[in-house]
């Protein structure tokens, strides 16, 4: 082991806050930074390194002088070890406090920006169960814990169905009982295990590509509609039929049974042909009288309560009249246009996957409404002067990029049509921070409010209402 990355002890170190993705903060004795992931602020460690950089170390508490008053215990046996819900420990109350600190610093300290009355944070009434798409992935050799390595016995349930452990891409951690989904989740992963090995059907092994079981993915709604899809590496029909057959008379209450041959290196289904075994291709999502079909490949929020919280609050930022134009860039599968468009005059979506405007605009017809319109493109090519020219001047801008923000000929584009509200929306405080204060010489941020679409971990969604200086 190199000098700088030797392991060092420190003792008695206050963790004295949260900060980016996840981790929490103390000092280490020469003044520099200590980033950890198993502490919580308010406790007192020691920590061991694993990593020394110039301004920083990363390492790991292993022993807890004091433990914080902001602390709960963790619902969930495979707390510390699965990397989904990295602050289970930490009180709820606690959990949105350093969220929103996070999203103030980054618009703040990134974007240099100055802010109005900050809208206190959204939080979750669902603090478990709130998720609507899980995917979980077979494999014939689990990933052990330490214990069962140093028992010296001969471990013989090696087959898993549950989640990759944090950076190994080719270990699954054996999920018994997951907190993130309801609606018979559990028990139509536990039923798919246990029916696999009593029938001997072989879990796949991601090193040697070899196995038959390749993934499960569960998608769900808020009117309890259910979607099953297993992804099989092999074309064996026998096989495939008996687990479906299993699954359809076991949970006869799953709308729809999918399923994907999929041989290729990695395990996306996007770019493969989804077979429906029994029901329909979709499930049905509703959202204040609107009704979005979601299938296999489809974008949707997935904490569906909350993104209607979410929805609402952009609708209110933008305090549409009836008579604006209004842009909605990276559209997605068209949900926010179709929810602000009873508000508008008009609403256009832009969006770059064919798949998702599609369904975009399957939706809206769907619905019946007559005054959205889905264009398919690389915003930063399609949307240009002639496009603006084409379909007019929006009074409105909405857009919700992903999690690397917006390409800065997008922010250039806006900045040259001059929009008079801009509504931002945003997965990623720190891009959201960089994108605005390319804006900031020509708008001003008049609102913004964080919205908790994932309690249990560091992830916030926050919008931004920027109005013209």
């Amino acid at each position: 082991m190199s000098r700088k990355n030797r392991k060092q002890i420190f003792t008695n170190i206050d963790i004295i806050d949260a900060g980016a993705k996840g981790k929490v903060i103390g000092k280490a004795p020469d003044g520099k930074v200590i980033f950890l992931s198993n502490a919580v602020p308010g406790d007192i460690v020691d920590v061991q390194t694993f990593k020394k950089r110039k301004a920083y170390y990363e390492g790991k508490a292993i022993k807890f002088i004091k433990l914080s008053e902001k602390r709960t215990s963790p619902k969930c046996e495979h707390f510390g070890t699965c990397g989904g819900c990295k602050w289970q420990h930490m009180d709820y109350e606690q959990q949105l406090y350093y969220k929103e600190k996070e999203v103030v610093n980054n618009l703040s300290r990134i974007g240099h920006l100055k802010l109005p009355k900050v809208t206190p944070i959204l939080g979750s009434e669902q603090h478990y169960f709130y998720r609507n798409k899980m995917e979980f992935s077979f494999s014939d050799s689990r990933w052990l814990t330490p214990d069962e390595i140093n028992s010296n016995e001969d471990i013989t349930d090696k087959n898993a169905l549950g989640f990759h452990i944090p950076g190994m891409w080719d270990k699954i951690l054996d999920i018994k009982t997951c907190y993130l989904q309801g609606h018979s989740s559990n028990d139509i992963r536990n039923s798919v295990k246990k029916f696999a090995i009593d029938n001997n059907l072989k879990f796949f092994n991601p090193r040697n590509q070899s196995g038959f079981l390749r993934t499960l993915m569960i998608r769900t709604s808020s009117i309890g509609e259910i979607m099953v899809v297993l992804q099989f590496f092999k074309d064996d029909k026998s096989q495939r039929e008996l687990i479906l057959r299993h699954i359809a008379s076991d949970f006869p209450n799953i709308n729809s049974l999918q399923y994907v041959i999929n041989q290729k290196g990695n395990d996306t289904i996007y770019d493969q042909q989804v077979h429906c075994f029994k029901g329909r291709d979709f499930i049905l999502e509703k959202m204040e009288g609107l009704t979005f079909k979601i299938n296999a490949k489809s974008f949707y929020q997935t904490n569906s309560q909350q993104a209607y919280e979410l929805y609402k609050i952009t609708r209110n930022f933008a305090g549409l009249t009836g008579k604006e134009l209004v842009y909605d860039l990276y559209t997605g599968t068209g949900t926010i246009a179709q929810f602000v468009a009873k508000n508008a005059k008009k609403v256009i979506g832009i969006e770059a996957v064919p798949e998702a405007i599609e369904a975009a605009k399957e939706n809206a017809l769907f619905n019946q409404i007559d005054n959205v319109e889905f264009h398919v493109g690389d915003m930063k090519t399609i949307f240009n002067s002639q496009f603006i020219e084409s379909h007019g001047r929006p009074d409105v801008l909405i857009t919700d990029p992903p999690r690397d923000g917006m390409h800065k000929n997008v922010v250039s584009q806006i900045l040259n049509i001059a929009p008079n509200k801009i509504v931002y929306v945003s997965c990623n405080s720190a891009t959201q921070a960089r994108d605005l204060a390319l804006m900031d010489l020509e708008y001003e941020i008049s609102k913004t409010q964080s919205v908790d679409m994932f309690p249990q971990t560091h992830h916030v969604e926050n919008v931004v209402l920027l109005t013209k200086r």
